[in-house]
């Protein structure tokens, strides 16, 4: 059973979070909220989702798995009105879900969690950098780097404490560095990684929209960031693997 009611603006920002990375997700829900985890087709980007009971307008549920079909969902977004309230409701027979909102009613036939990848173990990673930045600074240095390379390498220098932020193409270069009070350090160590820009523009666009993303960063390793939305009530992270560099 679930029958909720949430803020036009939070759904968005829910359903957009996962839709960079996959077209369908297994849904958990309780009374304690809902929550996901999943990895994109290739294996090489992992989103993760919680959100609380106390961020929808009106909640109830009982313990279910949903196989929500993203892309039908995203196909209907546009529809949705700023102001609008969003409410969600599961059929009794616990096969489709009706979604409410500015007097229209759209009823999606749930996927068979079955035929879903099951949830993935987030991995336990020893990354030594820590740090915070605000999401649209890093997601306008993410896209400046997407007009010359389809890379990008990510770097910390505990000495001068600058998070660097540099892309190379075949004839152009663009580097962006942050410091002093543009970046808050909770662990200023030595890391450096390269990683694919076109994943990094699609996790971009929900990480743009907070006031700060912590980034986890190592050598050669996989990055990881994470940030709040929905005032608190809602925690994304993302992972995504390294590229490797050819010698």
């Amino acid at each position: 059973m679930l029958k909720a009611t949430i803020d036009a603006d939070i759904f968005r920002e829910t359903i957009d979070a996962v839709s960079a990375l996959v077209n369908e997700c297994r849904l958990h829900v309780d009374e304690h909220g809902i929550r996901t985890i999943t990895v994109d087709t290739s294996n090489v980007a992992m989103v993760s989702l919680e959100l609380e009971a106390g961020a929808f307008s009106s909640y109830a549920a009982e313990p279910a798995e949903l196989g929500l079909d993203i892309e039908k969902i995203r196909a209907m977004m546009g529809m949705i009105g700023k102001t609008d309230a969003v409410a969600l409701e599961l059929d009794d027979t616990g096969k489709k879900l009706k979604i409410s909102f500015g007097g229209y009613e759209y009823s999606i036939t749930l996927l068979d969690t079955k035929t879903i990848r099951k949830d993935p173990n987030a991995p336990n990673l020893s990354l030594p950098a820590t740090f915070e930045i605000s999401g649209s600074m890093f997601y306008d240095a993410i896209k400046a780097a997407a007009m010359v390379s389809d890379k990008i390498s990510l770097s910390v220098n505990p000495e001068t404490q600058i998070f660097t932020m540099n892309a190379e193409g075949d004839s152009d270069r663009i580097k962006r560095e942050l410091a002093g009070d543009d970046v808050h350090y909770i662990s200023c160590a030595a890391a450096r990684s390269l990683f694919s820009l076109d994943y990094l523009k699609d996790m971009g666009k929900s990480i743009s929209r907070a006031d700060k993303v912590q980034i986890r960063l190592g050598n050669d390793h996989p990055v990881q960031f994470s940030f709040v939305y929905a005032d608190g009530k809602g925690k994304i992270g993302y992972l995504l693997a390294p590229r490797i560099e050819a010698d």
